[in-house]
């Protein structure tokens, strides 16, 4: 297989989601139906707007399977595209409604980035190594310093800091601003 071929996973499913099979969309949704919510939850902060979301990612990719484009990544990072659109063109939608004061005088544009960012910082996080993901789960959310990380890893202290230092290096580039024409760490090309 090719390095631009797509998995065989993506190129069956589309191939069953466009002969309809109701089960193939089951699957799919067993599969990322928790990275879309929690997705749409990040950017939304509200847990109705993101299970609306939910359903509409779904419902788009079951009506249109042919829209997935095996060469612009794989399927799972474009339900990933699908959601950040879908949960953008929702705060646009909220944004028409409310004034900008509403939200300290940050705009429109200011609230799409930090949502963006805080959506790709958890995408990162579910994607990155167990070890390195442990490392800042003991230190950040248990409030470990790096010995007692070390300690509770069952790894050098060196590694310890190690591995607190690569997950922040991944962490940082989530609000990092995508150069134009390129797209954000995990979301494959852009549309």
């Amino acid at each position: 297989m090719t390095g631009n071929a797509p998995p065989r996973w993506d190129r069956k499913m589309q191939q069953r989601l466009a002969r309809g099979e109701a089960a193939a969309l089951g699957e799919l949704y067993d599969r990322f139906a928790s990275l879309v919510h929690s997705q749409a939850h990040r950017m939304l902060d509200d847990e109705t707007a993101a299970d609306l979301v939910t359903r509409e990612v779904f419902g788009y990719v079951w009506e249109n399977p042919d829209a997935y484009d095996p060469k612009q990544g794989s399927m799972r990072s474009w339900v990933a595209r699908l959601t950040h659109r879908q949960s953008v063109r929702r705060l646009r939608e909220e944004d028409g409604l409310r004034d900008d004061a509403d939200e300290g005088g940050i705009g429109l544009e200011e609230r799409v980035h930090r949502a963006t960012a805080a959506a790709r910082a958890d995408y990162i996080v579910a994607s990155m190594p167990t070890p390195l993901r442990a490392a800042l789960e003991l230190a950040y959310v248990q409030r470990r310093d790096y010995r007692q990380t070390a300690a509770d890893l069952g790894v050098t202290e060196d590694e310890a800091r190690r591995r607190l230092r690569l997950g922040l290096q991944l962490l940082s580039t989530a609000h990092t601003r995508p150069l134009e024409g390129t797209s954000p760490p995990g979301y494959g090309r852009p549309l």
